[in-house]
């Protein structure tokens, strides 16, 4: 462990207050920030992703964020690699790095690593989810249960996506995905003093928090940012993102404008509903309560206290 470099985490739901806590912290403790959100890679996207503003990005080193073009299909795989170089780097530098997301599943794989001998197979998977349509994902889920018992008790049968992922695992590796899981490369829990700080509000404060964010993307020009990603051929972990696949279905006609902003806002309260569920089965988490009242600089004074015991 190299005592002298520690890092902290900032995590948590959508629209609690994150990305202004970081941003804070990062100016007082000569911190960096590493993005953890699966929409902030694309490059395309700024409104719909709640970007930093071009303000904060400049007063403040970013990292992961406009990786890549909606074009391109961007996994935790990469996830893992492009963050473990952007905190060695920070850390080589003498600075902090300030990761900061709700992107539970890259928080994950960054701690505690992720297997890499799997490789992809499209058209099989293609065919895998042709299968599905046709005979159901209890089918697929029995076929996974022969082939990687282990991995099949994970999951649930009707999570499709990771079936299929498992299975198409399974059949291009000719071994279980479960046997290639433990041979993964190490993440970076254990080899740095790392702090995690949860932050999290009252059910009531944070869906109004959510409700004001829509309308305030909205007014900002959500629908011209999806407008000028239409006739983009976009990748699958893309064309299915929160605030994306709204305002598509709004510019093909299935609904006005005011449905697709209250089917944004239902959706993005369910999103923000499975974040707290996953970070809430994270022990390493130290919780933050807010509340309305709560200023940004007294959760940074706590914070900073927090990783001085450390």
């Amino acid at each position: 462990m190299k005592e002298n470099n520690s890092l902290v985490f900032i995590v948590g739901p959508t629209a609690v207050g994150k990305s202004s806590v970081a941003f804070q912290l990062a100016k007082q403790i000569q911190g960096e920030i590493v993005s953890c959100d699966s929409m902030q890679i694309y490059r395309e996207i700024n409104i719909a992703s709640a970007k930093p503003s071009l303000a904060e990005r400049q007063a403040v080193a970013h990292h992961l964020i406009d990786c890549v073009s909606m074009k391109e299909s961007y996994d935790v795989f990469q996830y893992f690699s492009d963050a473990r170089s952007a905190i060695e780097d920070i850390l080589d530098r003498g600075r902090t790095p300030v990761v900061v997301g709700g992107t539970g599943l890259y928080m994950k794989i960054l701690l505690d690593g992720i297997f890499e001998g799997a490789g992809k197979n499209e058209e099989l998977r293609q065919h895998l989810m042709e299968e599905a349509e046709l005979k159901g994902s209890k089918y697929l889920y029995a076929q996974l249960k022969s082939k990687d018992p282990e991995a099949a008790a994970k999951l649930h049968p009707n999570d499709l996506k990771r079936v299929v992922r498992a299975l198409e695992v399974c059949l291009t590796e000719e071994q279980p995905i479960s046997k290639l899981q433990k041979q993964k490369e190490e993440g970076i829990w254990g080899r740095y003093p790392i702090q995690i700080f949860g932050l999290n509000r009252e059910r009531e404060e944070l869906y109004a928090r959510v409700e004001a964010r829509v309308d305030d993307m909205f007014q900002a020009g959500l629908v011209e940012e999806v407008k000028a990603i239409v006739d983009i051929s976009l990748s699958e972990t893309a064309k299915y993102l929160i605030g994306i696949k709204e305002v598509m279905a709004h510019l093909r006609g299935e609904y006005d404008l005011s449905t697709a902003k209250e089917k944004l806002k239902q959706n993005t309260r369910r999103f923000a509903k499975r974040q707290l569920t996953w970070f809430r089965g994270e022990s390493r988490i130290q919780w933050i309560n807010l509340t309305k009242d709560t200023k940004v600089e007294d959760i940074v004074s706590i914070i900073i206290k927090g990783m001085s015991k450390k």
